[in-house]
């Protein structure tokens, strides 16, 4: 069977399930994925899935619940999650054209309300999945889709064209900021999402270590492991605590 092309898998895509996609790298959110399998079985839990995920861990999450369904179904197929997450064009146009011989395969006819499944929920992924733009603050807010000036501007309203600058850069500014804000939150969810998995790793490196001692005997692998968890570098150390802070001291 002849590939699909990428334009027509995307009209086949956006028919489907009611998105505006223009870019296959953005089935690496995960959601439409997750979709496309509803619409053949009908019973995946869409609310867990975030249609306008626009971070790494969301996208983790979202390949958690088809991952679950695949395995639940019976569907023996890997699902790639650490390169698809990537956003990258290639891997995401061969997984997705996998999904379309699967549904093209599985799917029953049946009428599917791709909007009322997702209860509206918004799809509003970027077409770039990417850290902040560095493009000029004018257009920084048109490939984010967050509320700004069409094309950079300003009504003048009857004012003079001078006194609109002030305003037009104090907007600029207050628009780089949440977007500054809306990553570092982002970056933070992230953090706490792979610590708590290191986390996990620690404690059970550490139950069976103990396990193993009080049997007199030890697992060299273990013994690495801890090693690499307990591991610094220049700058990261764990600081000593003293027991007292010398508040007088200045810098």
């Amino acid at each position: 069977m002849a590939a699909v092309s990428r334009t027509d898998l995307l009209a086949w895509l956006n028919e489907l399930l009611q998105l505006n996609y223009t870019k296959v790298e953005q089935c690496g959110t995960g959601g439409a994925y997750c979709q496309i399998l509803d619409s053949i079985y009908g019973d995946i839990p869409m609310s867990r899935v975030k249609m306008n995920a626009k971070h790494e861990y969301e996208f983790v999450a979202n390949f958690k619940v088809m991952q679950t369904a695949f395995k639940t179904k019976k569907i023996d197929k890997p699902i790639p999650i650490e390169k698809l997450v990537k956003c990258k064009m290639q891997d995401n146009l061969e997984f997705l054209q996998w999904m379309k011989r699967f549904w093209d395969s599985n799917f029953g006819g049946q009428g599917y309300d791709a909007v009322a499944r997702r209860r509206g929920a918004p799809t509003d992924t970027p077409a770039t999945i990417a850290p902040l733009s560095s493009s000029r603050t004018g257009s920084a807010t048109a490939g984010l889709g967050i509320g700004g000036r069409s094309g950079g501007k300003t009504p003048i309203s009857g004012h003079r064209a001078g006194s609109t600058q002030p305003n037009e850069a104090m907007q600029a500014l207050q628009t780089q900021l949440r977007e500054m804000t809306t990553h570092l939150e982002g970056l933070e969810k992230e953090r706490d999402f792979y610590f708590a998995k290191l986390r996990d790793i620690e404690i059970l490196a550490q139950q069976q270590t103990e396990v193993l001692e009080a049997a007199g005997t030890e697992d060299a692998t273990l013994k690495e492991i801890q090693k690499i968890l307990y591991s610094t570098e220049e700058g990261f150390e764990v600081p000593e605590t003293t027991g007292q802070v010398d508040e007088e001291e200045t810098f």
